[in-house]
């Protein structure tokens, strides 16, 4: 990398980071308010828990379309859109008037909410060399678990001071902001490469191709297990709570206690991982999340299951920097946007369908045992890296 590169990329990299917050942020902000929003608009559990899914589910296959458009058009001016899209979306709730109303809007940012993901996440990779990519990759994790922890922090406060739509407000305010900033980013719309090299071999053969790469499908498997037992995780732990007497406030301080270990160990993981290769720190955080997960349905006392997740933490943050860099080694540029893509769609459709699956699984077995059966996905990733990753 040249000197005039090197430059650049130390401009770059803190409005990309800055953006990648404010676009998962508005997420984050809604996540611990949706359920409670949805009825007060008269929605029934049922359908205020397909409300919550139709995010995910209309936002797993998007990643993947907007992805290949990225291949095509370049990362800023479908970043921009994405994020004027999801600014709208947020305003859009404030109009809702019934779950109908609610479950349309839904639709509509599950589609504008994921263009953020393959888009900041090839922006990335497009302005890190290859002996920083790891690093970059932590820096990137870091923005994303900051986003979750102030997402999560602000939304109760703010709904309980103000009302659900000054919370809309804020999040689409900030989402304008993102978008302010993705102006600044160098590079229009042009194409990333020819046309002909990116209409050949599209949809599902580029998908299959994506996947015969060992690195790639490493990445893919790691990132789907550990957001499969994260939903269980987020699912099942505060009914186990509320079997020891805790209360909601644990469920937070615990998650806290997650996102604050998640995000220090980010940079130094991804540090790590440029100089080792990538090998090790995935095996190591699939590892320790296999571990930890398997202790925490044994822990009855708040200062053993802070523990405990903060160890669930330093497994996320070993291993997010490394995988999220095997898909940028083992990606090109005219592909980069998809494979990418295919990394965030799988990401969200682990939680998507871990979070009920392990609730079905909790129901016939209980809640201490459906716990402990978490783990069982990052347990076959983990045997996937060992045979797989030989010297990423």
């Amino acid at each position: 990398m040249s000197i005039t590169e090197s430059v650049q990329t130390r401009r770059v990299l803190p409005i990309i980071t800055s953006v990648t917050f404010i676009g998962f942020l508005d997420t984050t902000l809604l996540v611990p308010i949706m359920a409670l929003y949805a009825a007060e608009l008269g929605a029934g559990v049922g359908i205020t828990g397909l409300i919550i899914g139709l995010y995910s589910i209309i936002n797993t296959p998007a990643n993947i379309f907007f992805g290949r458009l990225i291949d095509r058009v370049g990362h800023k001016f479908p970043l921009i859109a994405g994020l004027v899209g999801d600014a709208l979306g947020m305003v859009l709730y404030v109009l809702c008037r019934s779950p109908l109303h609610l479950a349309l809007v839904r639709v509509f940012h599950g589609i504008t909410g994921a263009i953020a993901g393959p888009a900041t996440m090839s922006a990335i990779a497009a302005f890190s060399s290859k002996e920083r990519e790891g690093r970059a990759m932590g820096i990137y994790g870091m923005s994303i678990a900051v986003a979750n922890l102030v997402g999560f922090g602000l939304s109760g406060v703010i709904v309980s001071r103000l009302g659900y739509q000054w919370l809309f407000f804020f999040g689409s305010a900030m989402l304008v902001v993102g978008a302010g900033l993705g102006c600044l980013l160098p590079g229009g719309g042009q194409r990333v490469v020819p046309a002909e090299q990116t209409q050949r071999g599209g949809g599902f053969s580029s998908i299959k191709v994506l996947f015969r790469r060992q690195g790639l499908l490493v990445a893919y498997a790691a990132i789907f297990a550990q957001y499969f037992s994260f939903g269980g995780v987020v699912t099942l732990l505060p009914i186990h709570l509320s079997g020891a007497g805790m209360e909601a406030f644990h469920m937070g301080m615990l998650l806290a206690t997650f996102s604050v270990v998640f995000i220090l160990v980010q940079f130094p993981s991804g540090a790590l991982s440029d100089r080792i290769g990538r090998r090790w720190p995935v095996i190591a955080g699939l590892s320790l999340g296999v571990v930890s997960l398997v202790l925490l349905p044994a822990q009855t006392t708040f200062p053993m299951l802070a523990v405990i997740m903060a160890l669930y933490g330093a497994a996320y943050g070993l291993l997010f920097p490394s995988v999220s860099a095997l898909v940028a080694d083992h990606s090109g540029h005219e592909e980069r946007g998809m494979a990418t893509g295919m990394f965030h769609a799988l990401l969200t459709a682990g939680v998507a369908i871990g979070a009920p699956v392990m609730g079905w699984v909790a129901e016939l077995v209980g809640v201490g045992t459906g716990l402990l059966l978490t783990p069982i996905a990052t347990a076959l990733a983990l045997g996937l890296a060992l045979v797989l990753l030989r010297r990423d």
